[in-house]
């Protein structure tokens, strides 16, 4: 920031001027140069000075990267300790031998909460609603945004939920089902449009309490519930944005969906942990489900959480640790699937859930 003095005698004016983010250069041109650094190195940008830490942190830049396919994705994985407390990491694909590394801790007393709430709506991660031992569910939701590397309390839920389903599709987020207080309705669920900054509620009756899974395929929400009480096996409802309301899932879909599941090039695979565990995947064409592949027990420690970045599957499991393969181009060894892996962490953490963010 330039100072200039002037004024008459016996006063004085000081007339501030911006800098400029490069010097010699118009700030449109310095933005297009700087945002071609990687991402690895954007912290480094943020101590040069406050005009670059809050241009690195700004919605222009986020776009811009997006805009230009500039934009690199990180996994961030929610996880319990042994003491049963919550903890985030995160993982740069680009760099899997520096593997995952923590990031900062969320409000104290959020750290003990049960069946949270975990969803990524552009360059934020939210956590949401979760119960306690002795504290029942709540609306409270928390924001983590990727750029300033920052927890920041949110919008709260409509309705206190704990052990919900929560996707983000189309801009919006969902908060469906699950257990709420005892004057919360078991058959509701929740939007969230982040230009308004705020949730909506609405009712359902083919919602129900118990969650098991959730997913978005082919622009629909599906949630797998647990067993039905009349044919005693696993059901699904989902949701269609052009007409609103929930309907049950196909049964041939939802027969083989019996793990963790992730949607790949639109094509939807789940994880069986059964009996070790084995890629499953949705042939829509014909209706069926077909094995993709084994992963070697020795590599994966279930339970296991699913993340994808493009055509890349990652499998994370106790002490994160992971393996990777390509859908398009894993080998298969007799039934085996040949995977790359990252570092584990010295650790027993459970993951509960995996997200990816692009910034």
């Amino acid at each position: 920031m330039d100072v200039i003095g002037s004024g008459a005698e016996g006063s004085s004016q000081t007339v501030y001027t911006q800098s400029s983010l490069i010097s010699g250069l118009p700030d449109d041109i310095a933005l297009t140069c700087l945002a071609r650094i990687p991402r690895k190195y954007h912290s480094l940008l943020k101590c040069v000075s406050r005009k670059w830490r809050d241009l690195v942190c700004s919605e222009e830049w986020y776009s811009y990267r997006r805009k230009h396919n500039l934009a690199e994705t990180w996994i961030y994985a929610l996880c319990k300790d042994k003491s049963e407390q919550l903890c985030c990491y995160v993982l740069d694909p680009d760099l899997p031998k520096r593997g995952w590394k923590r990031i900062p801790d969320l409000s104290p007393r959020c750290l003990k909460r049960k069946g949270v709430g975990f969803e990524v709506l552009g360059k934020k991660i939210y956590f949401l609603g979760g119960c306690g031992w002795v504290e029942d569910a709540t609306d409270e939701v928390y924001c983590y945004d990727a750029s300033r590397n920052a927890w920041s309390e949110a919008s709260p839920l409509s309705t206190p939920r704990c052990y919900f389903a929560c996707e983000a599709m189309d801009g919006k987020m969902y908060a469906v089902g699950g257990l709420g207080s005892k004057s919360s309705d078991p058959h509701s669920w929740d939007t969230f449009d982040s230009t308004t900054n705020s949730w909506t509620s609405h009712m359902d009756p083919n919602i129900v309490p118990e969650i098991q899974d959730s997913l978005v395929l082919d622009g629909k929400i599906y949630i797998r519930c647990g067993l039905s009480a009349v044919s005693s096996h696993v059901y699904a409802v989902v949701y269609d944005p052009l007409n609103g309301t929930w309907q049950h899932a196909d049964a041939d879909m939802v027969s083989g969906w019996r793990g963790p599941g992730i949607v790949v090039d639109n094509t939807l695979y789940v994880l069986d942990q059964s009996s070790g565990t084995r890629v499953m995947m949705w042939r829509k064409d014909i209706r069926e489900w077909e094995a993709f592949g084994r992963l070697a027990a020795i590599l994966t420690r279930p339970p296991c959480r699913l993340v994808a970045i493009g055509k890349k599957m990652y499998v994370v499991g106790k002490g994160l640790s992971t393996v990777v393969f390509d859908v398009d181009k894993a080998a298969n060894i007799d039934g085996m699937l040949v995977t790359t892996s990252v570092p584990k962490l010295p650790s027993d953490d459970d993951v509960i859930s995996c997200k990816s963010v692009s910034l």
